[in-house]
């Protein structure tokens, strides 16, 4: 394949990258935008593997490597499940990161990438170099921390260290300083040994970074490595000379740094402040009261499945809130039968979702998608919560943090000010519950003890399950 045949293809899949981005933006347009994913990178692949870059030599690895990929792929997309997917993104991510990181070390030593060079030119190559080998570091070794915080191997309680900010800046100038060696390193054996200590300082970095966030700010952490991973593959098509990797990953970055700021927007926060961390927790420990308007007023009145079945057959307008309990009691499908007998029984069902339910952006989308939830019924937080006093029964399935009143009522709560679905406005609201724990902001929520509200302890499915035979009877 010619270079300029490889430059028409590379601009073509780059449309169709862009027009992906497009149709995900959506949940109707989703599969159309995943179809215009994978035709591109089939196209770059395709491109790039019979382009003037890759001699006749080098086909044997790359179809090797292609075939274990794959294989590794399609084992992964049968086998994880739909609430698996938070940690699997991340685990992506880290891959992005440890490319980027390879692919800077590998085209620092190829003395043919840069024999060309002098001057400027060399200089810019290199800090390329050294700028996305940090990139990826942090990447690869963040993604795995917020893998292992997803899943439940590592504990969401953030870890601060004291001093952590200035730890943090003196890593920061050591980067620095060390960069300027690498830079005025006279062959690829000087250079190495700074390169080495900041790719050991960014790993750590990393690890340090994710660790001190906690488990409430986490899908703010999954689209912030989104973010990171584009600018590590946008780095690495500098350090390639490769169009397409720059432009694709300058979409990815960008994106995930737009996803970044409506998720943190959608909890109050600031993205300096995410960094910074300490918020939240994964423990799911009682929660403790902060602020006179966090204290509980009035008992926690529980009713069984027989009367949640009671109240939902009486109304005729009723808004589930899905959450993270949900998905982990994997109660999606028989909330989709609720919905549906409900609907045939003539009840305005409809779902209410909060931009950061679950424990990653869009989260609660994908789960509602899989069991078959229509798309028109599935609204946003902003679409509806002016409909909660109309409404005759909220309910809440393993949501906690994104139906807290104190968010509204409280200043000295964690989350003042953060944008909550308004369910305690309903007639009547129901909140499925394990126990009375804590969500991941560790804070008590005043919603359990109102007048109106019910609690239906027990594991979403085992009761929802109860609910869908006594709606059928």
């Amino acid at each position: 394949m010619s270079s300029g045949l490889a430059t028409v293809s590379y601009i073509g899949a780059t449309i169709l990258f862009i027009l992906s981005l497009g149709g995900l933006s959506h949940p109707e347009s989703s599969r159309r935008g995943n179809l215009y994913g994978m035709i591109g990178m089939t196209v770059a692949v395709l491109a790039t593997v019979f382009g003037p870059q890759v001699t006749a030599g080098g086909y044997a690895w790359i179809i090797g490597a292609m075939v274990v990929g794959a294989s590794i792929g399609l084992y992964a997309a049968r086998t994880v499940k739909m609430t698996q997917m938070p940690e699997l993104v991340a685990l992506m991510h880290s891959l992005v990161g440890l490319a980027a990181a390879l692919v800077g070390f590998a085209n620092y030593i190829d003395p043919a990438a840069s024999s060309h060079l002098s001057g400027a030119e060399k200089v810019i190559h290199e800090v390329e170099i050294y700028v996305g080998i940090l990139i990826g570091a942090v990447t690869f070794s963040g993604s795995i921390i917020a893998f292992g915080k997803l899943s439940g191997k590592i504990g969401g309680s953030p870890l601060l260290l004291p001093g952590r900010h200035w730890m943090n800046l003196a890593g920061l100038l050591v980067i620095i300083y060390f960069g300027r060696e690498f830079i005025h390193a006279e062959t690829i054996s000087a250079g190495m040994m700074p390169l080495i200590i900041m790719t050991v300082i960014s790993l750590l970095f990393g690890i340090h970074m994710v660790m001190a966030i906690g488990g409430a700010d986490m899908p703010v952490v999954v689209s912030m490595l989104n973010s990171y991973s584009g600018w590590a593959a946008a780095a690495t098509g500098f350090m390639l000379s490769n169009d397409l990797l720059i432009v694709t990953g300058a979409l990815v970055g960008s994106s995930g740094a737009i996803l970044s700021y409506i998720m943190c927007k959608a909890m109050n926060r600031h993205f300096v402040s995410v960094i910074a961390g300490g918020f939240g927790t994964g423990s799911g420990a009682p929660a403790k009261p902060s602020g006179e308007g966090a204290q509980p007023a009035g008992e926690v009145v529980s009713v069984n499945a027989a009367e949640t079945a009671e109240l939902l057959r009486d109304s005729k307008n009723v808004i589930i809130v899905p959450g993270y309990g949900m998905a982990v009691a994997q109660a999606q499908h028989t909330v989709y039968e609720i919905t549906k007998l409900l609907r045939e029984k003539g009840v305005n069902v409809r779902f209410g979702i909060h931009p950061v339910a679950g424990r990653m952006p869009g989260h609660m989308n994908v789960l509602l998608a899989e069991a078959k939830v229509p798309y028109d019924i599935v609204l946003e937080m902003d679409e509806l919560n002016e409909d909660f006093p109309d409404t005759d029964v909220a309910m809440v399935i393993g949501a906690n943090d994104i139906v807290n009143p104190a968010a509204q009522d409280d200043p000295a709560s964690p989350i003042a000010g953060m944008p909550v679905l308004e369910v305690w406005k309903a007639k009547n609201s129901i909140v499925m519950k394990r126990s009375m724990a804590s969500g991941y902001a560790g804070v008590d929520n005043p919603l359990f003890y109102k007048e109106n509200n019910r609690m239906l302890f027990g594991d979403a499915k085992k009761m929802l399950d109860e609910v869908l035979v006594v709606l059928k009877t």
